[in-house]
């Protein structure tokens, strides 16, 4: 079987220090907030004027509205001013600026792709088509967050990457969110909180809610059971914990792709939100939901969560359900297979799987369809993303890992009508580390989460060894002809190493 010629792009995506946003600088210890505060109350205003306009000269050019931002942080910790004395605009400006820091979101890494069509194709030519990129970028602290990138794949397959800002944004956080009173519920159910004061909470809640009628139910909880008890409190706490972690977020129309970042809000992603997955999902009557499944991260334990957006400008963050919900790398089909939803995922960090819901938001009984079997993959194997439909069945990028923690990208291609069976499966990598992509952050690694199909050809970006990102390319047809002369050998296992 030989393995179809792969053409590298002369497009990279490297990481910018220079794309910063602000963030809260304010220390634990209130009493060092308060020491802050009164070194600011005690300058005479001529100073603080002074010292207002050396912060706006320095760093207004850095950010669209840096004034908004500096006023946010200033009723941050506005509950600590210990005067009753009128402050100034201009002494709260300055005031937010003690407690605020520039964070680099890509200083250390930009990478992990996943590329989509655009939702917008208006003015491109016949043939040709505009993509949404996401990428995994990582900064300060190792806290990833999500970027987005725009370009175009003209008739004859050449990429080009629409020019970057400098600017970058975060969204607004929607102040009263909606729930799903069932969804709700059941994770609820998962986490061991379906008890009689979780119950005394939902019932008056209708099947939707939003936040501040789940904030009512709970004031009402607590004042008719007072005193509260340590399970009372462990309960509503994980109530609101749930809440928090069920978010949606919501952009400017005018911002740019690329100025959109999608940065942790609740406390299970503190440290990142890795590796989204995004795909263009085609429902039964014909509707268009981007989804993205990504790996919430809070320095000890990861919990997989899921994206929904129709235009990348309104988000809703959500929890996925179900025992299956366990283990990074879930990735959607883009649509429903015999009604049903599917998904590829690893549970065991070794294996492939693959599990059926009547609900995008509820996984379980999945089952292994592919197992490490060339040395390359030895140790682990993966999915890169969405699987991607043709004539021939499911077209799957996979991962392997095999010596010394090196990354290959692979495939497999499974049955178009029912994808628990494996049709074909490339025995040599399709892509592996070459060069300088050798080097980076984690070496000897390419590693993709997500592709595309173009007419014949298949669009594969790929991150290189954690650092950076770029674009290949190959013939869907030859890619086929090698996945459907490979000899699949399912039950033919290496162990991986003890």
């Amino acid at each position: 079987m030989s393995i179809p010629s792969l053409r590298r792009h002369e497009v990279t995506l490297l990481p910018e220090s220079a794309r910063v946003i602000i963030r809260p600088f304010i220390p634990g210890d209130v009493q060092r907030v308060t020491t802050i505060i009164g070194r600011a109350l005690a300058l005479p205003e001529e100073e603080v004027l002074m010292q207002l306009a050396a912060v706006r000269l320095e760093f207004d050019s850095r950010h669209f509205d840096i004034e908004t931002l500096l006023q946010i942080h200033y009723d941050k910790v506005k509950p600590h001013i210990f005067t009753h004395r009128a402050i100034s605009k201009e002494r709260q400006l300055l005031i937010g600026a003690l407690f605020s820091g520039e964070y680099a979101l890509e200083s250390a890494a930009l990478f992990n792709p996943s590329i989509v069509p655009h939702p917008d194709q208006s003015g491109i030519p016949a043939g040709g088509l505009r993509f949404m990129m996401s990428l995994r970028a990582t900064g300060e602290g190792h806290i990833s967050s999500i970027e987005f990138r725009v370009g175009t794949i003209s008739p004859e397959n050449a990429i080009e990457l629409l020019p970057v800002s400098r600017f970058v944004t975060v969204p607004e956080v929607v102040p009263n969110p909606g729930y799903r009173k069932k969804r709700f519920m059941i994770k609820l159910h998962e986490m061991s909180l379906d008890d009689d004061h979780s119950a005394a909470v939902m019932a008056p809640l209708a099947e939707n809610f939003t936040r501040s009628d789940l904030n009512k139910s709970v004031a009402t909880v607590i004042q008719d059971t007072l005193p509260i008890t340590r399970n009372l409190h462990r309960t509503l706490e994980s109530i609101q914990w749930l809440a928090d972690s069920n978010y949606e977020l919501r952009f400017c129309p005018k911002l740019a792709m690329s100025e959109r970042i999608i940065f942790p809000v609740s406390l299970n992603e503190s440290n990142g939100i890795e590796d989204a997955r995004f795909v263009r999902f085609v429902d039964d009557d014909k509707s268009v939901m981007y989804y993205a499944t990504y790996t919430a991260y809070n320095g000890r334990t990861i919990l997989p969560q899921l994206i929904e957006t129709e235009d990348f400008l309104h988000f809703r963050i959500l929890t996925l359900n179900g025992s299956a919900v366990q283990n990074k790398g879930m990735a959607l089909f883009p649509r429903r297979i015999n009604g049903r939803y599917a998904m590829l995922s690893r549970q065991d960090d070794e294996n492939l799987f693959i599990m059926f819901s009547d609900n995008p938001h509820y996984w379980s009984d999945p089952q292994i369809i592919l197992r490490p079997s060339e040395m390359w993959e030895s140790v682990k194997i993966g999915n890169c993303g969405s699987p991607m439909e043709t004539e021939a069945g499911w077209l799957v990028i996979t991962h392997g890992v095999g010596p010394m923690r090196k990354y290959c990208i692979g495939a497999a291609l499974l049955d178009l009508h029912d994808p628990t069976k494996v049709i074909g499966r490339l025995s040599e990598p399709l892509l592996a580390p070459e060069g300088n992509e050798r080097e980076g952050y984690v070496p000897n690694v390419v590693y993709s989460c997500g592709s595309l199909l173009h007419g014949r050809q298949l669009i594969l970006p790929y991150a290189m060894s954690d650092k950076a990102s770029a674009i290949a390319s190959l013939s869907l047809d030859e890619l086929l002809v090698a996945l459907k002369s490979g000899i699949v050998t399912p039950d033919v296992v290496i162990p991986a190493p003890l």
